[in-house]
């Protein structure tokens, strides 16, 4: 896809290794020790719990390892900013460029050759990559995407160690920001188990607690950090307000703008804390689309005054407690810019209104450049110039990096883009850096990450804060809690995984004999027929939903699937497993549940709410519209009923 890039230096004085590693050192001790006042770092108390009468709170903020120790190093800027300018000095245009490009990189060991890497960069394995860019970032993604760097603790440690050797023993030797996208919840996530799974942004909402998301941005952060990544592009800021929404929903806190608001404040305080960078995402606000900017170029309409009580109070409340880095979004915001350019290519929304009215002095971001909405209009020699003269620092997997960096370097020699331009961006990424504590060594303990990632304490902790989560929505005539007495359960509808883990887990009870169906996202008239057929013979359905899977279909054969079970008239429970909004298409179902989050953890917590082994504690964080008018209110935000 991508033809090999050759350049290497070609201007600023040679740079001595021994040099800016001895000076770097002296700077990290001079930075100090305290871990409360520099841009982007948490202070150290979190915040008091919610007290809701019957709800446990969970354990203090404490982890296991020891999250002080973890957290950034602080100076006064004038320090951090000399430093970062003796850096500058020492490094050539092309090791400048490199640290605004953040890459991936194929392969669970920097030693591994994979044709991943020969495809895109023309080099085998990623040590040779991290040589002949430079990058100042690489994010890592699982086996999904192709890269396949996170399996097991300490192997992503020993990977992370690799990549930040190979950084810091060629160019300017400047050590990696490594990024993942680990928001929690099971739609974005890369670290399956034993890192520990948390339940997501929107269930999360649902408990109203604060320690609930402090303590699970704590979790994520302390894990992350622990194997040596130093930065997840998290939290997602977007108030998601349109249910069509089909690329941010439940990776929202929800649609009320002052809850967003309060919970990125809490959570971008949590991963300070658990150690790592937080980035703020996606500006100047995606939660109202229905468009997904992965594939294509949404719209937002929502007018400046709205903007500004629905969008940008969360990313506001965002740069108050210090968050390192906000990510840009693919969107056209026509009410910021009338050019109807993606908000990643607009100068007016980067500059103007991200740097110059909210006064954001951190890392801007774009989101990766290889997705529909930067793509269509961007080829990829013109991307990341025009995200770049927007007034973004970091580019996020440009498309074809050689044409990308060689576009870049071109801008810089013909004057489209100033050398001090440049210069501002790459000070300011080594500012972050110096202040991330990446200086002088970014180097991980393979032992401790496995120790740290999936410990007990915090596998315990995410038990209580998912079953928190869990929020029942319709109860009608006791079909809930069910009894103890011994009884058949089908369990069906949507998702092989989810349904095993459900099945297992409410057959972990005495007298509880149950059965597996899976109908799929677009159940046939033969699955339905099959599944009513099982309910007949069972004294229990219970039917997992998930219209998002579904597509455009929106979820109609799985709402047909639900009304053939009902009328059975054996007892019918019905939980949704991602998006709340299900319930629009069976509104008349006995009883309705929602987990926003299908993972292993919350289909467990499912199963002791169902049973009554823990009651049921869920407020909507979003309200639930009918389905032929979506300003009209099934149930309202805040709603959540309880045993």
């Amino acid at each position: 896809m991508q033809q090999p890039f050759s350049g290497e230096h070609t201007s600023g004085q040679p740079t001595s290794r021994r040099n800016v590693l001895a000076a770097a050192a002296g700077t990290a001790a001079a930075i100090g020790v305290t871990a409360s006042s520099a841009p982007g770092t948490a202070q150290a108390a979190p915040p008091a719990p919610r007290s809701v009468p019957g709800r446990e709170t969970g354990a203090e903020g404490g982890t296991e390892g020891g999250t002080e120790g973890n957290a950034p190093t602080t100076s006064s800027a004038s320090a951090v900013h000399a430093r970062a300018a003796a850096l500058l000095q020492r490094m050539s245009l092309d090791e400048k460029i490199g640290q605004l490009f953040v890459i991936e990189v194929y392969g669970q060991t920097a030693e591994t050759e994979h044709e991943g890497n020969r495809k895109l960069y023309g080099v085998p394995t990623p040590t040779e990559v991290i040589r002949k860019y430079h990058p100042g970032g690489v994010i890592y993604f699982d086996a999904r995407r192709g890269p396949d760097n996170v399996r097991e603790p300490r192997q992503i440690a020993r990977l992370s160690n690799g990549l930040q050797r190979a950084a810091v023993r060629t160019g300017a030797r400047v050590p990696l920001l490594i990024s993942i996208d680990q928001e929690g919840g099971s739609v974005v996530y890369r670290m399956l188990e034993p890192a520990t799974q948390l339940p997501g942004n929107m269930a999360l909402a649902a408990t109203r607690s604060t320690r609930d998301v402090y303590d699970s941005a704590e979790i994520i952060g302390t894990e992350l950090a622990a194997v040596g990544i130093n930065q997840n592009y998290a939290p997602v800021a977007d108030v998601n307000i349109n249910p069509a929404n089909p690329v941010i929903g439940v990776r929202s806190f929800g649609s009320d703008t002052g809850l967003c608001a309060q919970f990125v404040s809490t959570a971008v305080r949590g991963y300070h804390r658990g150690g790592v960078a937080s980035a703020a995402k996606h500006f100047p606000g995606h939660g109202d689309t229905d468009v997904d900017s992965h594939t294509g170029l949404p719209e937002i309409k929502h007018t400046r005054a709205e903007l500004d009580r629905i969008d940008l109070p969360p990313f506001r409340a965002a740069i108050r407690r210090g968050v390192d880095t906000i990510m840009t979004a693919h969107i056209v915001v026509p009410s910021l810019d009338p050019s109807r350019v993606p908000a990643t290519m607009s100068r007016p929304i980067v500059t103007g209104l991200l740097r110059g009215e909210l006064g954001f002095k951190g890392v801007i971001a774009t989101d990766a450049l290889d997705m529909g909405g930067a793509t269509t209009d961007f080829p990829p020699d013109v991307a990341p110039v025009r995200a770049f003269q927007a007034g973004c620092d970091q580019l996020v997997l440009a498309p074809q990096l050689d044409k990308a960096f060689a576009a870049v370097r071109n801008a810089v020699r013909s004057g489209q883009i100033t050398e001090a331009r440049l210069n501002s961006s790459v000070l300011r990424i080594l500012e972050h850096k110096l202040h991330r504590r990446l200086f002088p060594s970014p180097y991980v303990s393979e032992r401790r990450a496995a120790r740290i990632v999936g410990s007990r304490r915090h596998r315990s902790r995410a038990r209580q804060i998912t079953e928190r989560t869990v929020t029942l929505i319709r109860n009608e005539d006791g079909a809930l809690p069910l009894p103890r007495t011994p009884a058949t359960v089908l369990v069906t509808g949507w998702g092989t995984g989810p349904l095993a883990a459900l099945a297992r887990a409410i057959g972990e009870r005495r007298g509880q004999l149950t059965t597996t169906l899976e109908t799929g996202s677009r159940p046939n008239t033969a699955k339905i027929d099959e599944a009513t057929q099982a309910a007949r013979s069972h004294d229990v359905t219970v039917v997992l939903a998930n219209a998002s899977a579904a597509g455009k279909e929106d979820g109609a054969a799985q709402a047909q699937l639900i009304a053939s079970l009902a009328a059975t008239g054996r007892r019918l429970i019905v939980t949704g497993v991602r998006l709340p909004y299900d319930l629009r298409r069976f509104p008349d179902v006995p009883a309705y549940l929602a987990t926003y989050n299908y993972g292993t953890p919350s289909m467990t917590a499912l199963a002791r709410v169902l049973y009554g082994e823990v009651a049921p504690h869920g407020e909507l964080p979003v309200p639930i519209p009918t389905l032929d008018d979506p300003d009209r209110p099934l149930y309202p935000f805040g709603h959540g009923l309880h045993y």
